[in-house]
């Protein structure tokens, strides 16, 4: 059950974008110190009301002892004395009048007394003590058999309640501190990913240019091998002038990473063909991986075609490359739900780990020998900023694979976010 829990918030998280993961990160932080604020403050409430019980069941004993026959000062005092302290915060006996009992230090609880000072300081003292008490709470009166107020007994709350009282703020100061201590590293560490990102972009940038080269080079020599044959020439040409075509937009992908830009109405689908299509004449060799295509024809919405191709080969490129054996399958769905389109890309590759699977997405970090850990993070930014969409990894089984989801609003809730 524990286990379900996690997955089920793990994917959660996993399809919010980076906004709404803060949003969601500052709501659950206001709630966690208001539920800080009402707990402590339930807590100080409920400890006040005990502590004033307290000073009213020692009144009451007073008094039923006071009421007793034949009582006097000296056995109240001998009482006194030896009733058992049930009480931890300040408590000053006082007569009918606010004046402070004598002798006043077997007439006061909890309240520091300099036994060297003469009696009249000691009774300033106190007065000025019962002042503060009275501008509190209010006095516990103790009567005689007639209802006459005899004495009264001023209180106030113990230290503990001003540590609960304080601890709510202790903790709202410590995790303001940490939010900015939060904020200054994540402002570090956005720093140096931007600096992994440029260092990422310009190796990123040889090994899309190092792909369709070297497709050039091998047209070539079969065009070197194979003059005599008009057909097999004329085919050559037409792969020749793909990649061609594919240097050219290779240039144009990168001239529009950092700017906003321009959506237009493509038709989907055929972007996805295109895509499969290339890649699927370029598996090497040695691997014989079958792609299973589910298309939805005629998928329209706003896109930038050079961009949005870009994270479909990505991820095209990544299920190749992630089936390291001779053997493999290659799943591809796409299907306009609800004015969206998504997009399942599944293989049957190695899959990932759970550690490798929250890092999958971050700038510079990848599990290939010559990998640059900056295409599935480029394509997240494609697809949640300049598509506002969602680019998350759906499942992921080490040794079974790994599948990968994509959405993107199609043409009318593009237009209602502008």
């Amino acid at each position: 059950m524990k286990n379900k829990l996690t997955k089920l918030l793990y994917t959660i998280i996993e399809s919010l974008n980076k906004w709404q993961v803060k949003v969601l990160l500052a709501f659950l932080s206001f709630l966690v110190i208001a539920v800080l604020l009402f707990y402590a403050k339930t807590l100080v409430d409920e400890l006040i009301e005990r502590e004033k019980e307290n000073v009213e069941f020692y009144a009451d004993v007073i008094e039923h002892y006071v009421k007793l026959p034949n009582s006097n000062s000296e056995d109240l005092l001998f009482f006194m004395d030896r009733i058992p302290k049930i009480v931890s915060f300040p408590m000053i006996f006082t007569n009918e009048l606010d004046i402070p009992n004598y002798p006043y230090n077997q007439f006061s609880l909890n309240i520091p007394i300099d036994t060297t000072q003469s009696d009249t300081l000691i009774k300033q003292m106190l007065i000025s003590e019962i002042n503060m008490m009275r501008a509190t709470y209010n006095p516990i009166f103790i009567k005689d058999n007639n209802g006459k107020v005899i004495s009264k007994i001023y209180y106030t709350h113990s230290a503990l309640v001003n540590s609960l009282r304080l601890l709510p703020y202790i903790e709202l100061i410590i995790v303001i501190a940490f939010v900015f201590m939060g904020y200054v590293a994540f402002s570090y560490l956005r720093r140096s990913e931007q600096s992994r990102v440029w260092v990422g972009m310009a190796k990123e940038a040889a090994h899309q240019l190092g792909t369709p080269l070297s497709s050039l080079l091998a047209w070539l020599e079969i065009l070197k091998q194979s003059r005599t044959e008009e057909e097999l020439f004329e085919t050559t040409l037409v792969e020749m002038e793909r990649d061609i075509a594919r240097l050219n937009t290779i240039a144009i992908r990168f001239s529009k990473i950092g700017s906003q830009p321009e959506l237009k109405e493509e038709n989907l689908s055929q972007i996805v063909h295109e895509v499969v299509d290339y890649y699927q004449k370029r598996i090497p060799g040695v691997k014989d991986i079958q792609f299973e295509k589910s298309i939805q024809a005629d998928v329209i919405g706003f896109a930038n075609h050079d961009l949005i191709s870009w994270v479909f080969e990505n991820l095209c490129k990544n299920a190749i490359e992630a089936i390291e054996k001779q053997q493999g399958t290659i799943s591809v769905n796409l299907t306009k739900v609800n004015n969206k389109m998504i997009v399942f890309f599944s293989d049957t590759g190695k899959g990932m780990t759970s550690s490798v699977k929250r890092q999958a997405f971050t700038p510079g970090f990848s599990t290939k020998k010559r990998g640059w850990g900056i295409g599935l993070s480029l394509s997240k930014r494609i697809i949640e900023e300049y598509h506002k969409g969602k680019l998350f990894i759906k499942e992921s089984t080490p040794k079974k694979g790994t599948s990968f989801y994509l959405e993107i609003p199609l043409l009318q809730q593009i237009e209602t976010q502008k």
